[in-house]
C-alpha cells in the first residue's frame, strides 16, 4: 500500500497585487491550485510488486529463525528425555547394587567371601549417587534451555514429559533432496531476491520516462472575470548517468542473488545429506543397543550373580558385569536421544516437519 500509493496532491494559494498602493494581505488577484504528481506508467505497479517481494524474503527470514527455534526446542527435549531416562536407569540400578551389597556381605558372614567385596559394593553405591547428582546438575541445564527457548522463566516446572514419538528410518535422500529445495526457507528467500532484482531493474529501465503533474488552478479576480486554469508538467530527466548506475546496480545485485542461490541450494543439499546420514547412524546405534547389547548385557550379568553366589565367580567380575549392564542401559536411552536430536536436524535442513516412522509402530498395526 506504501510503495503503489501516488504521492499527496500539492494545495497552492497566492495573492497578486500592486508593489505600491496594494490591499495587502486582501489582494486584488488570488489563486488556489491543486496539483497531483503521478508516475510514468508502470512504475507503481513495479514499485508494488518490490515492495510484496522485500515483504516475502521478510517471511522468509522469519520461517527460517521459527524453523531455527522448532528444532532447539525438540533438540532440549530429547536432550532432557534422554537425561531423565538415564537418572531413572541409575535409580533402579541402585536397588541393584544394594542386592549385590546383601549377596556380598551374606557370603563375608559366611566366611565364603571377603570384607573387601563388601566395601567394593558399598562403594560402588556412592559413586552411582555422585552420578546421580551430576544427571541432576545437566537435567536442571537442560530444563532451563527449554523454558528459555519456550519464553518461560527458567526456573519453572516443567512437570512429567510425554513419551515422544518413536523415530524410525527416514524416505529416501533423493526425497529429502527435492523436499528441502521447495520448502527451505533460505531458498526460497534466495529465489525471492532474484525475483526482486529483476522488478528493481526493469523500474530503472522505466526512470528514464519522465514523471508529470496534472493541476487545476482557479483565479479571483476583482476587476475581471474569475479564470480557471488546467495545468500540466514533465519532469525532464536529463541527468542520464543516475538512472544507468541503477540499472547497473540492479544487474548487479541479480548475478548476485543467482549465486545466493546456488550456494543455499548447495548447503541445503549438505544439510540433508549430513543429518540423514547421522539420524540412520543413530538410529543403527539405538537398535544395536536395544536389539543386541542390552539382552547380553542383561545375561552376563545374570550368569555372573549366579556364579558369585556359587563362588564360581570372583566379585571383580560381578561388578564388571553390573557396570557393563548399567553403561549399556545408559548408552541406550542416550542414543535415542540422539536419534531424535538427528530427526529434528533433518527436518530444520528439509524446512517441514516430518513424520518418521518407526518399524515398531508398523507391527503394532491391525
Amino acid at each position: 500500500g506504501q510503495a503503489k500509493a501516488l504521492p499527496n496532491p500539492m494545495l497552492s494559494y497566492g495573492g497578486m497585487d500592486m508593489a505600491k498602493g496594494g490591499t495587502w494581505p486582501d489582494t486584488s488577484e488570488k489563486r488556489i491550485m491543486v496539483q497531483q504528481e503521478f508516475p510514468w506508467f508502470g512504475k507503481r505497479s513495479l514499485r508494488e510488486g518490490i515492495a510484496e517481494k522485500e515483504a516475502e524474503i521478510m517471511q522468509r527470514d522469519l520461517d527460517a529463525m521459527t524453523c531455527d527455534v522448532v528444532m532447539r526446542v525438540k533438540e532440549s527435549f530429547y536432550d532432557l528425555y534422554a537425561i531423565r531416562r538415564v537418572i531413572t536407569i541409575a535409580q533402579e540400578e541402585e536397588a541393584v547394587l544394594r542386592r549385590m551389597v546383601t549377596i556380598a556381605g551374606t557370603r563375608y558372614a559366611s566366611g565364603k567371601g571377603s570384607q573387601a567385596d563388601l566395601i567394593k559394593a558399598q562403594t560402588e553405591i556412592t559413586m552411582l549417587k555422585q552420578r546421580l547428582l551430576e544427571l541432576q546438575a545437566q537435567e536442571n541445564t537442560v530444563k532451563a534451555k527449554l523454558n528459555t527457548l519456550l519464553n518461560r522463566r527458567a526456573d519453572e516446572p516443567l512437570g512429567k514429559l510425554e513419551p515422544p514419538p518413536k523415530v524410525g528410518a527416514p524416505v529416501e535422500a533423493a526425497r529429502l533432496f527435492a523436499e528441502a529445495a521447495q520448502n527451505r526457507p533460505e531458498v526460497l528467500a534466495a529465489q525471492t531476491r532474484i525475483e526482486r532484482y529483476r522488478l528493481e531493474k526493469k523500474l530503472m529501465e522505466k526512470e528514464y520516462l519522465p514523471d508529470y503533474k496534472l493541476g487545476i488552478e482557479y483565479r479571483d479576480i476583482q476587476s475581471e472575470d474569475n479564470m480557471l486554469m488546467f495545468t500540466v508538467s514533465v519532469e525532464l530527466p536529463v541527468w542520464q548517468s543516475k538512472y544507468e548506475a541503477g540499472t547497473r546496480e540492479a544487474e548487479r545485485m541479480q548475478a548476485a542473488s543467482r549465486a545466493a542461490l546456488e550456494a543455499a541450494e548447495r548447503q541445503s543439499a549438505f544439510d540433508v545429506q549430513d543429518a540423514h546420514f547421522k539420524l540412520q547412524t543413530a538410529l543403527r546405534t539405538f537398535n544395536m543397543y536395544r536389539t543386541d547389547l542390552v539382552p547380553q548385557a542383561e545375561s552376563r550379568f545374570s550368569t555372573s550373580e549366579a556364579g558369585y553366589q556359587e563362588g564360581k565367580v570372583d566379585f571383580l567380575d560381578l561388578l564388571e558385569s553390573e557396570r557393563f549392564l548399567l553403561n549399556t542401559k545408559v548408552m541406550t536411552a542416550m542414543s535415542e536421544g540422539a536419534a531424535g536430536v538427528q530427526a529434528a536436524r533433518l527436518e530444520r535442513a528439509v524446512g517441514v516437519n516430518m513424520s518418521f516412522v518407526s518399524p515398531d509402530d508398523h507391527k503394532e498395526e491391525p
